[in-house]
C-alpha cells in the first residue's frame, strides 16, 4: 500500500470508538468512501428509509 494512505490512517483510528461509533474491526475494513460517508453532515431533510423500503432493499439483495 503506498505511503499516503498508510502515513495518514493512525490519525483517525481513535475517532472509531467515539465519533464514529464503530468498532475497529469496521472501521479497518471500511472503504475510503464508506468513512467519508460516515463523517459527512446528514444531508437536511433527509429521513431515514421506511420498513417497506428496507425490505423491498433486503428482498432485492438476498439472492445474490
Amino acid at each position: 500500500m503506498g505511503g499516503a494512505f498508510s502515513g495518514a490512517a493512525p490519525r483517525p483510528a481513535p475517532l472509531a470508538p467515539g465519533h464514529l461509533r464503530r468498532t475497529p474491526r469496521i472501521f479497518w475494513n471500511a472503504t475510503p468512501s464508506e468513512l467519508t460517508a460516515s463523517l459527512a453532515p446528514p444531508l437536511p431533510g433527509e429521513t431515514p428509509p421506511s420498513r417497506a423500503e428496507i425490505a423491498a432493499l433486503i428482498e432485492r439483495d438476498s439472492h445474490g
